[in-house]
Parts: structure tokens; C-alpha cells; sequence
């Protein structure tokens, strides 16, 4: 069925019931896993009177993403590797994390895609967005959402 998935999360709990589904769905399935996580991108300067104000330098903040991704998507590949999977890690700084999926994805030769959903709905759906909604809307892969 599947020969490759992707699980997309952003360290919360929810995220971490769809990487364990995702691991126990790869191990049923004898799929390879990959696990993605999307940085913010890197904040513009916020200027005053006439001065930026730059919180770090570009180099900084990828040094920073980089520790925030390996705390996140290191227990999944110790927990991928406990299941006897071949796993593999990706880690981006993107301003649209629902694109980065979406291509990382592509880059990687999944066929199907699984993240967690908020279920925001009415006002806090329209402000806060979803991206598990975008990729819904925007592959043509199978999306599994794990609630």
C-alpha cells in the first residue's frame, strides 16, 4: 500500500499522537518514515525612530531552529529506530510550513502524508489558519489527519 510516509509535526501533543500513529501505521505497513518539522522563518527587524533593531543574525537563527528541530524530531527517530524503521529526519525554516510539507513530500518520494489537527473552527480557524486544512486543499497525496 504505502511505501514511504511523512509525518509532519510541531512538537505539540497532538503532534506526537500523529507521529505515533505514523510510526505504528509504517510498521504495519513495512514503510519507510520520515519526519518533518518547519521552522518560523526568520523574523524581520523591527524598526524605531529610525533604527532596526535586530533580535539575531541570520546565522544565530538558524543555530537556534536547528537545536529546536533536533529536540523535537530526535525522540521520534529513537522511537522509529525502536520499531525497526528506516527513518529519516527534515528539518526547514519556511514561511508557509503547509508549502514545505507539501515539497518535502515531493522531495522525498512519500505517498502519503500524516499531521495532527487542532480542529479550530469558526473565527479561530479564519485567524489563527490551519495548516493541515492547506495541504488538504493542495496535494494530491493521501492525507491521513490524526485528531
Amino acid at each position: 500500500m504505502y511505501k514511504h510516509l511523512l509525518v509532519a509535526t510541531d512538537g505539540s501533543q497532538l503532534s506526537a499522537k500523529a507521529v505515533a500513529h505514523a510510526i505504528a501505521l509504517a510498521q504495519a505497513l513495512g514503510a519507510k518514515l520520515s519526519a518533518f518539522y518547519a521552522s518560523p522563518d526568520y523574523p524581520m527587524p523591527v524598526y524605531a525612530e529610525g533604527v532596526s533593531y535586530a533580535q539575531m543574525t541570520r546565522k544565530e537563527y538558524t543555530a537556534r531552529c536547528a537545536k529546536e528541530a533536533d529536540r523535537i524530531l530526535n525522540p521520534i527517530s529513537l522511537k522509529a529506530e525502536a520499531a525497526g524503521l528506516e527513518f529519516k529526519s527534515v528539518h526547514v525554516i519556511a514561511a508557509a510550513p503547509w508549502e514545505a510539507i507539501l515539497a518535502a513530500a515531493r522531495k522525498n518520494k512519500c505517498d502519503a502524508i500524516l499531521m495532527a489537527s487542532h480542529g479550530r473552527r469558526g473565527v479561530s480557524a479564519l485567524l489563527l489558519g490551519s495548516e493541515t486544512q492547506k495541504v488538504l486543499t493542495h496535494t494530491k497525496l493521501p492525507l491521513i489527519v490524526v485528531r
